[in-house]
């Protein structure tokens, strides 16, 4: 385990309304959303579904249970500060609630639960982008991007919920799916149709989101 992975951000925001009706370009128009997120300084609540003070405007595909939690790897800032010609990209931008250091997609794993102040996590699945990305930032195929790049982030689930704080060491306890890793759930997610065993494996995974096991169970390989 990378025993240096540390949590140096936290943000948190509810769903409010942005744009208004008049505008005529359909970014602007009126959309709700929880993707706007500010930085918390000090100690913040982790709850089974939720940091305190967060939401989400789409609770059908976001949040929950399985989904309390969006991380997302520190380490992948200076690529996108470059690439979008945003040097002061703050953390938070992909609307992330725990910015780590430390961990990416190729190391972190299905089923790995941290320890995170008083609180522990269990990751549950990748994050799949949506468009709210290029909606927030208003690049073109921003989202594309974030998948192609595999640069997504992961949620997680609150096995027990307490105090964390940005600053806090971010520490293993357990990685019962080693072969797992995030990046190797989403290609299998990806490639689901033509490569059902592996598919089936992924699914069988105990720890796999609700969510991903009920699209990988349902949708089968083309006859």
């Amino acid at each position: 385990m990378n025993g240096q992975a540390r949590l140096v951000g936290i943000q948190v925001g509810r769903p409010i309304v942005h744009g208004h009706k008049d505008a005529q370009d359909p970014l602007d128009q009126p959309w709700r959303t929880g993707f706007f997120k500010s930085p918390v300084s000090g100690p913040v609540w982790l709850g089974r579904t939720n940091l305190f003070g967060d939401g989400q405007g789409n609770r059908r595909v976001h949040g929950g249970p399985d989904k309390a939690v969006l991380a997302y790897s520190a380490n992948h800032y200076p690529a996108w500060r470059r690439e979008m010609s945003k040097p002061d990209l703050p953390y938070g931008a992909f609307a992330e609630n725990f910015t780590v250091d430390g961990l990416v997609e190729d190391t972190v794993c299905i089923g790995d639960v941290y320890r995170v102040g008083d609180a522990r996590v269990q990751v549950t699945q990748p994050r799949q982008p949506c468009q709210n990305i290029t909606h927030r930032w208003r690049i073109e195929r921003l989202t594309e991007c974030v998948e192609e790049t595999g640069r997504t982030g992961w949620y997680q689930r609150v096995l027990d919920e307490g105090i964390v704080e940005a600053g806090q060491t971010v520490t293993l306890l357990d990685r019962p799916s080693p072969l797992w890793t995030i990046a190797r759930a989403t290609g299998v997610m990806h490639r689901r149709h033509t490569a059902p065993a592996e598919a089936a494996a992924l699914a069988a995974l105990p720890w796999l989101s609700e969510a991903w096991r009920s699209t990988l169970v349902r949708q089968r390989a083309p006859v």
